[in-house]
């Protein structure tokens, strides 16, 4: 449940979970609640649940996948910085850092970390996040440097093309990924069937797919190796 509550006694940083595995929240939370610094304040696995609990909470930190059970963790973490304050957040997932770790601190989050990492890596990038630093892996962070420096993009020969999807793009492509009709889509981001088939038009273009089966494929072959960490 999201506004489940646990006491504090030592006064550790009080962590707030979003994840739509229960097995991984309740993983993560015995992970956190074996350190004497940290207590887990409350957990979600919905995008909306999650938002409203951190609001009541008011939790020290936020860890939080990108792929959740009614929406997207880059979405959430725009709505956190809106209407919960600055509350830092970590990104904690299975998802490609690069092809998410820029969009997640250009919505606002503090770090990102790959699910895959030592356990000890996962408990480093909270205490770093809570410290009101940056966590990155070193592999991501020297990517981002030199993007910086040099102001230029990889070569798209190489980079993936679904690294060119806007944030929006990356939410209806991850749904028809999941088999999901346009008008469901639309009920689930709150916006507009045509809005939705916009998106489509534009993901086939710049995927270059040739038709609707084709983005059904290519989308639902992206989740599926997303899911196994390939």
């Amino acid at each position: 449940m999201a506004d489940r509550l646990r006491e504090n006694a030592d006064g550790g940083s009080r962590v707030f979970i979003v994840d739509d595995h229960p097995v991984v929240r309740q993983g993560l939370a015995q992970l956190v609640e074996q350190e004497r610094d940290l207590a887990v304040c409350g957990e979600s696995g919905m995008a909306h649940e999650a938002l409203n609990a951190i609001r009541k909470l008011k939790p020290d930190i936020v860890v939080l996948d990108i792929s959740l059970g009614d929406g997207n963790g880059i979405s959430l973490i725009k709505d956190i910085g809106i209407h919960c304050g600055p509350v830092p957040v970590l990104v904690l997932s299975m998802h490609d850092e690069t092809l998410f770790a820029e969009r997640a601190l250009r919505a606002g989050a503090r770090g990102y970390i790959m699910k895959e990492e030592a356990t000890d890596k996962v408990l480093e990038a909270i205490r770093k996040v809570l410290r009101n630093e940056v966590y990155l892996s070193p592999n991501m962070a020297t990517r981002l440097l030199d993007k910086m420096l040099h102001n230029h993009h990889r070569d798209e020969a190489v980079a993936s093309p679904v690294a060119n999807l806007s944030n929006r793009e990356m939410e209806v492509f991850d749904l028809v990924g999941f088999g999901m009709r346009p008008q469901a889509i639309a009920a689930r981001l709150g916006i507009s069937v045509k809005t939705v088939d916009a998106h489509r038009a534009n993901l086939k273009r710049k995927l270059r797919l040739r038709n609707a089966i084709e983005l059904l494929q290519y989308a639902t072959q992206w989740v599926q190796a997303e899911k196994s960490g390939k």
